[in-house]
Parts: structure tokens; sequence; C-alpha cells
């Protein structure tokens, strides 16, 4: 057999023993929180209208915010190979510091506080 048959076959056995085990291994008796319409800790029986938080929209924000410094971060290792690794470095110094000054203003303000 060639490489690419070998490969093939070890793929789909692999996959076949995965799908397998994934139909015997999960608890197949499930409580009444997953029963429940909503795993998320919402009351189903109360009203629909209630005002949302914005606190929890915040928290949101600033986790996507984060989640793209490292995004913007990650090309930092090949950007060293550059004809001016200390500008790339200032730049990605200048994101750290422009975030964490985010950050402080934040958490002075009081934003990160969850419960009031």
């Amino acid at each position: 057999m060639n490489l690419l048959t070998t490969i093939l076959a070890i793929t789909t056995i692999l996959s076949l023993v995965l799908i397998i085990v994934s139909f015997w291994l999960p608890q197949m008796s499930p409580d009444s929180e997953k029963l429940s319409p909503y795993e998320c800790g919402f009351d189903p029986l109360g009203s629909a209208r209630l005002p949302f938080s914005l606190r929890f929209f915040l928290v949101a924000i600033l986790f996507l915010l984060f989640d793209l410094e490292i995004a913007l971060l990650l090309p930092l290792p090949w950007g060293d190979q550059l004809l001016s690794p200390t500008e790339t470095l200032f730049w990605a110094t200048a994101i750290l510091i422009l975030l964490t000054l985010g950050l402080i203003y934040e958490w002075t303000q009081g934003g990160l506080e969850w419960a009031e």
C-alpha cells in the first residue's frame, strides 16, 4: 500500500472508532437541569420582558477586546525578523500599554464589579 492509502485508512478507522465511542460514553440519564429549556440559569416561568443587565455586555466586550489583543500580538515573533525589529516592539508595546490603561480605567470606575 502506498502512503496515501495508509493515511486514508488510519483516518477512517480512527474516525469510526471515535464516533462509536462517543455514543457509548455519554451519560444517558439527564437530570432536571438538562431537561429544562434554559440551561443558562434564567427562570423560564418569569416574564420575557425583564431588563437585562448591561454589566453582562460590558464583560463580554472586555473579553472580546482582550481576545483581539492576542490576535494582534500573534505576528510579533515573526515581526522580530523584519528590517526594523524595534518598530515592531514599539507597536506591540503601544498596544499593550493602551489595553492596560483601558483595563485600569475600567477597574477604577467599577466596571468590573459584578455585584453592586
